[in-house]
């Protein structure tokens, strides 16, 4: 059946019809208001529940002030090493490289970096990375809900095209070579918005349910969001250095892979520590709880310390309300 092209531009979803403000001289970007939007709100989920396991409020936001920059690096890092002829060779702007605010920001590097930066800020704080890392799980799911729409409003990432009434509008000037005559595609970014937030509530269900620990929540996170980033990559259309790795993009391979592998910790961590010791007892590392510092002398002795304590060691007793 064909479409006329005037109900199918009535049914369509629009693109916005610019991506950036001028405050003065200065422009102001939506993909960078997408993405700082995704981290003050991971920043937020992630605090609350790290406060639940047993941290201190706080602790979070300090962690993302290492966690943030390395994952930007580690983000456009891990595109432009993927797709460095955009930016690399004759007739190509190497500088090009460093202007993240045109996009280009590859998740798994993002991820890396990331993890790098938390893993420099626990070693100062004494805090242990593998609770952190669960606590963090579903809200970088949230973040990366919110951040996806920065793609929107750089019409960039969108799938094939496609005649269903969710069809995104792309400007022509923003069409792959080829598909200049098609005028709406599948709206990827969408499709991995809304993804991404029915993954966070499942893990969140299933690490109260499990009470995951030991990296496990984290895993989970891993494996659910490669499960949807898998279809949701097959349906894209940008061209991409390596479009063509055995028949898949690389992203698909790169999501079948770190599933297969988060599976793997999720079952054999899961083995190791079965209830009731399935998460860690102090999400501090030995010697470095507040909580349980000893006080100055016997008449300096708080009776709140071994409330705190106990609060400490059961997160569940201390906010029985909060995310698990």
């Amino acid at each position: 059946m064909t479409v006329e092209p005037s109900l199918l531009a009535a049914l369509s979803l629009p693109s916005p019809s610019q991506g950036v403000w001028h405050l003065g001289g200065l422009p102001i970007r939506a993909y960078a208001l997408c993405i700082i939007a995704g981290v003050i709100a991971a920043v937020w989920l992630g605090d609350r529940r790290w406060i639940a396991r047993g941290g201190r409020s706080g602790e979070v936001g300090d962690v993302a002030l290492w966690a943030v920059p390395f994952g930007l690096i580690g983000a456009r890092a891990y595109h432009v090493a993927t797709d460095h002829d955009l930016y690399f060779g004759a007739g190509k702007n190497a500088w090009g490289a460093l202007e993240v605010w045109h996009g280009g920001l590859g998740i798994w590097g993002g991820i890396a970096g990331g993890a790098f930066g938390a893993w420099l800020a626990c070693r100062r704080m004494g805090l242990r990375l593998p609770p952190l890392a669960d606590a963090l799980a579903p809200a970088l799911l949230l973040a990366q809900a919110i951040g996806r729409w920065g793609n929107y409003f750089n019409q960039e990432l969108f799938g094939r095209p496609t005649s269903e009434p969710w069809g995104l509008e792309i400007d022509r000037a923003h069409r792959p070579p080829g598909y200049e005559k098609f005028a709406t595609f599948h709206p990827t970014f969408l499709y991995e918005s809304l993804w991404d937030l029915g993954a966070l509530g499942v893990v969140i269900w299933l690490d109260r349910r499990l009470r995951l620990g030991f990296g496990r929540c984290f895993a989970l996170y891993v494996m659910a969001y490669c499960a949807g980033r898998a279809w949701i990559e097959s349906l894209r259309v940008d061209t991409i250095e390596l479009n063509n790795v055995l028949g898949l993009r690389w992203g698909v391979w790169m999501s079948i892979g770190l599933f297969v592998l988060a599976l793997i910790y999720f079952v054999v961590a899961g083995r190791r520590h079965p209830k009731p010791d399935s998460r860690e007892p102090s999400v501090y590392a030995e010697g470095r709880d507040p909580a349980l510092s000893a006080p100055d002398g016997p008449n300096d002795a708080d009776p709140a310390a071994s409330d705190s304590s106990a609060e400490a060691a059961d997160p569940e007793r201390a906010h029985p309300t909060l995310p698990g």
